[in-house]
């Protein structure tokens, strides 16, 4: 005979597991912050699946050239979840609405890249993007009924759009 308990947790929802991630990169960005000395607001919410926390500042050094800063600081956010709780985490972070920005820049090249292929016929190489960079890319591309594929190792990683 098995025994019933009433007091049985509840299992968290994904939406609660992503808030909690997001709130533990959020305070481990606040320390970071306020040990650089930096100012910005820190604000925590899902999207897409995804924990995903913005930082609300004026100051470039975050972002730093071609996002590598906040490329950087997105991994270790990513790595204090990993060490927090376990599990990997698909942790999405931004500065100073940069990746909006830097989306709307790639959705534009995208779009030029599929003009060239659609005028020429001929495959079109990209420029170096980052993962995140691609995907943006390869979703464009899908979208126009397109081909893309990636090629290369990090850094060098590339998208070519073809027919």
């Amino acid at each position: 005979m098995t025994e019933n308990t009433s007091t049985e947790e509840k299992k968290p929802s994904a939406q609660d597991v992503l808030l909690s991630e997001g709130d533990l990169v959020a305070d481990y960005l606040e320390e970071l912050l306020d040990i650089a000395d930096l100012d910005g607001d820190i604000e925590n919410s899902v999207a897409g699946g995804r924990a995903h926390v913005a930082i609300d500042t004026d100051d470039d050094r975050l972002v730093g050239a071609n996002g590598e800063v906040l490329e950087a600081l997105q991994e270790l956010s990513r790595l204090v979840v990993m060490t927090e709780t376990g599990n990997r985490s698909r942790l999405t972070l931004d500065v100073a609405g940069y990746r909006e920005k830097r989306r709307v820049e790639l959705v534009a090249i995208a779009k030029d890249a599929i003009a060239e292929v659609l005028e020429s016929g001929e495959p079109v190489r990209m420029a170096p993007l980052n993962a995140y960079e691609r995907k943006i890319v390869h979703d464009e591309v899908a979208a126009a009924g397109l081909v893309s594929e990636s090629e290369g190792e990090p850094p060098a990683r590339r998208v070519i759009v073809s027919k």
